[in-house]
């Protein structure tokens, strides 16, 4: 087991990566603290966690509203103790040109994918500093170290890096770590809008990745896991692509570019 006496605190975690990160966890040892707006997916995941042994509790959580996530922490806190491990992976992507978002779009997606890791971060530091012990995960996006789009999210991803940064180098010294992993396209929900109108969005994206295929919430997962893990006992502020290779390079664009494909 590599996440014993471990209780963790996972946003978003009805679906997709958060859903991965909770399974993940649960079966390394972890008591899974399952928040997410949509607690019936929560619930499965609570479900899906039992079904392999592990101990996970729903709660229900509005990321961007105080009130909420201070509820959300204090049932986990009172159901299984301080909270020893958060995972920030709550997010939305809506809009994709700046002259045509709303400033309603762009604030309510700053909301969920920066607010709420702010909000979050806020309500379990004092206790880990107390108790001098603690990780925060922050689910991150290669959107925010290049620009692909979707200007608000990429942004917010962003300002989650460097979040991530002022965390590590401020709180550990208080024995808390800090890092974020900046995954590439993962076969999540969030691509549902997108794969309505193009349903090949995962096959035709995949040639431009190095290792031909887009990820799966588990290879996010098995990343955090690590992270997580005793076994990064002396890595904080890092930011890990988890991205087949995105970030590395074109070799595709370098094909075409000498006109070898």
């Amino acid at each position: 087991m590599r996440l014993p006496d471990t209780v963790a605190f996972v946003t978003g975690g009805g679906s997709g990566i958060g859903r991965a990160i909770c399974q993940r966890f649960a079966a390394e040892g972890a008591r899974v603290v399952v928040a997410d707006r949509n607690l019936p997916g929560a619930e499965e995941t609570v479900r899906l966690v039992t079904d392999i042994g592990g101990d996970a509790l729903a709660v229900p959580l509005e990321v961007t509203d105080e009130a909420s996530v201070a509820a959300a922490v204090a049932r986990a806190e009172t159901v299984f103790g301080p909270v020893d491990l958060l995972v920030n992976n709550a997010a939305i992507s809506e809009g994709d040109n700046l002259t045509e978002i709303d400033p309603e779009t762009w604030d309510r997606t700053l909301a969920v994918v920066l607010r709420g890791p702010y909000l979050c971060c806020r309500a379990v530091l004092p206790g880990m500093i107390a108790r001098r012990r603690g990780v925060i995960l922050n689910i991150a996006s290669v959107n925010g170290l290049t620009g692909l789009g979707e200007e608000p999210y990429s942004a917010a991803k962003a300002g989650l890096i460097n979040l991530t940064k002022n965390l590590a180098i401020k709180h550990g010294p208080d024995g808390v770590r800090a890092n974020a992993i900046a995954p590439g396209t993962v076969r999540t929900p969030i691509w549902n809008a997108r794969l309505a109108t193009h349903p090949t969005a995962f096959e035709d994206l995949a040639p431009w990745y190095p290792l031909g295929r887009v990820g799966e919430p588990e290879d996010v997962a098995a990343a955090a896991l690590f992270l997580a893990s005793a076994d990064a006992a002396w890595i904080t502020g890092v930011v890990l692509p988890v991205d087949g290779g995105l970030m590395a390079g074109s070799y595709r664009m370098a094909r075409e570019l000498s006109g070898e494909g």
